[in-house]
């Protein structure tokens, strides 16, 4: 009867063990995977992300905001024209160069407005290149050693089939944990390219307004948000470093399972750092 006992005991143990092994050993796997391809996505221009995307928002900001753009520029200009008039007094102290301020002022605006989607690009351009040096810079490293899960498995040998039950549920609830903290990071990391393209839908309307003294505050904030966005890829390679060297400084010896809680605790960091670079960025550039 006793061999009877030892052999159903070990088959649980083993059962057990092959379960949370399981559950722990590709836990990390997909947020590895989602982890290292940050550095790749954040580097990409707009168009280099999705093209078919980009050509869409392209066409729409093109052909259907811009002329708004042009009637919205016509009435500021208009608007610029009547202040100067009325800022010298109606007329009573004309000044020929105010005209030609008016005039110059206007070629200016139609300029920026007709290479509105240069200017965008450009923005982006600069900051992807900044992400991409910083890209070389940064370790992505953060696979869960090998080694790790192997200690894990030796020390779980040592332990009675009750505690294990416990550790196999506990190593389910945090498996359900990190792949909804992958979600959370792919949100976040595509959000922003979304948010990008959102802003280079409009771009011709903030363009139009951008010389104008009552409305130019609008320009200059949507310049200050193309900053944000754009640098914010730096801030989250910056979260994707940290997390790399949390990762790598957790030793192999000690407790394992006390491991494998502080690399859970070093990804749910993450997603919250993640979460923080939008308003970061913002903060920065002071746009709102």
């Amino acid at each position: 009867m006793d061999f009877l006992t030892d052999w159903i005991t070990g088959w649980l143990k083993e059962m057990l063990i092959d379960g949370i092994m399981g559950n722990l050993g590709g836990l990390f796997d997909n947020v590895n995977h989602q982890v290292g391809e940050i550095a790749v996505t954040v580097g990409m221009t707009p168009g280099a992300f999705n093209p078919g995307v980009f050509a869409l928002m392209r066409t729409l900001s093109e052909t259907v905001v811009l002329p708004i753009a042009g009637l919205l520029l016509t009435f500021v200009m208009t608007w610029e024209l009547i202040q100067l008039i009325i800022d010298h007094n109606n007329m009573h102290q004309v000044d020929t160069w105010i005209f030609f301020k008016w005039v110059f002022k206007t070629m200016i605006a139609v300029l920026i407005l007709s290479n509105t989607f240069n200017i965008v690009m450009a923005v982006f351009d600069v900051s992807q290149h900044v992400v991409n040096n910083a890209a070389s810079v940064i370790s992505s490293n953060t696979a869960v050693s090998a080694n790790m899960l192997a200690t894990l498995r030796t020390d779980l040998g040592l332990m009675d089939v009750g505690p294990l039950l416990g550790l196999w549920l506990l190593s389910f609830l945090i498996k359900v944990i990190i792949t909804v903290m992958n979600i959370v990071i792919f949100i976040i990391v595509y959000g922003r390219m979304i948010e990008i393209y959102l802003l280079t839908s409009l771009a011709p309307l903030p363009m139009a307004a951008m010389t104008s003294r009552e409305m130019g505050g609008m320009g200059h904030n949507y310049m200050k948000s193309l900053l944000a966005v754009g640098f914010q890829g730096l801030l989250i390679l910056v979260c994707v470093g940290i997390y790399a060297v949390l990762i790598q400084s957790i030793a192999v010896g000690g407790d394992p399972i006390g491991k494998i809680f502080e690399v859970i605790g070093c990804t749910v960091l993450l997603v919250y750092t993640l979460f923080k670079t939008s308003s970061v960025s913002k903060s920065i550039f002071q746009a709102h």
